[in-house]
């Protein structure tokens, strides 16, 4: 049985991840990495927990060793607004952080999930059905090293063999985990303001399009991309994945066919605003659909649904 190890395993998409693979491989086949002493109860206990910073190479190797891991799902990552407003950190996280664990798996034969993300990509990029492979100048750090994770990524393939795969994630809309500082956080506390105000402040300007994502589906993206067969992977790292695309009118629309009394202003953030503008509009995802048959399950209506029918129960 496959031995697997998730990074950031306390953050938005490691912890319902971590729950995932428990649920898939078995509870104890599953180690939940993260900084923080005090996880969740249902992280906590439902299988092991280690404390792992990935920035402490020994540590990483520690967790492995101990463990016996096969597959490491790294998800520690500093995001986008945050790694704006802290640069030195986010470079140490996202990129000295994935060189340890890169180092770890070639040691260890590992297989490595590392998730990059729409900020890879910068103005210069078509906005519109953004290709796979296109140019990515990105203008934040936080794009700059999900770049460079990315040909780190595949360097560690071609170079040492280590079997890396990732993709690039739009915003993870979660019902579950509270988002950790990214531009398209706004898509997650647009339903929880609705239903405990009746009205939410948006921090991004009307007709900023982007590309999203709920949360069972880039679960179901990273394990269907480790779970693929590799022969017919052309890319590996980095794939393309989307499930819809919309701006702040479009998903205040469908929160208000469900909550009839909801409002929503505009209060624009001028840092999280200048990010935004710098992505696509959307994505062009056939290579994932191709070579490993990527077929997201939400769309935004049925997306809004359930985030309002979940949270309605969980904030009562």
């Amino acid at each position: 049985m496959e031995k697997i190890l998730v990074t950031g395993a306390v953050g938005q998409i490691g912890s319902e991840l971590t729950m995932a693979l428990r649920e898939r491989f078995g509870s104890n086949n599953v180690v939940a990495g993260g900084r923080k002493t005090k996880p969740s109860p249902e992280l906590r206990d439902s299988g092991p927990f280690e404390i792992v910073d990935c920035t402490d190479a020994a540590a990483v190797a520690k967790t492995v060793e101990k463990h016996k891991i096969d597959a490491i799902y790294h998800l520690a990552a500093i995001l986008s607004a945050v790694a704006e407003a802290n640069p030195q950190l986010a470079w140490k996280v996202n990129i000295d952080g994935l060189y340890n664990v890169l180092e770890v798996a070639r040691e260890h034969k590992c297989a490595v999930f590392v998730p990059s993300s729409i900020g890879a990509f910068g103005p210069s990029t078509p906005p519109d059905g953004t290709p796979q492979d296109t140019i990515q100048r990105p203008n934040t750090m936080y794009g700059v090293t999900k770049v460079a994770g990315e040909l780190l990524c595949d360097y560690y393939h071609k170079r040492f063999g280590v079997d890396t795969r990732g993709v690039r994630y739009p915003g993870i809309i979660s019902n579950v985990t509270l988002p950790g500082g990214g531009t398209t956080d706004y898509a997650v506390e647009i339903f929880y303001e609705a239903i405990k105000q009746g009205k939410y402040t948006c921090c991004l300007k009307a007709g900023t399009k982007l590309d999203m994502m709920y949360m069972p589906d880039a679960i179901k993206a990273a394990i269907d991309l480790m779970e693929a067969d590799p022969a017919r992977l052309k890319h590996r790292n980095a794939f393309n994945v989307t499930a819809m695309s919309f701006d702040p009118e479009e998903i205040a629309a469908e929160v208000k066919k469900l909550v009839p009394n909801f409002t929503m202003t505009y209060d624009v953030d001028p840092v999280r605003q200048a990010i935004a503008d710098s992505w696509p509009n959307y994505m062009d995802d056939g290579a994932a659909r191709e070579e490993w048959g990527w077929n997201p399950e939400y769309d935004l209506t049925t997306m809004a649904k359930d985030m309002i029918e979940v949270l309605s129960k969980k904030l009562a």
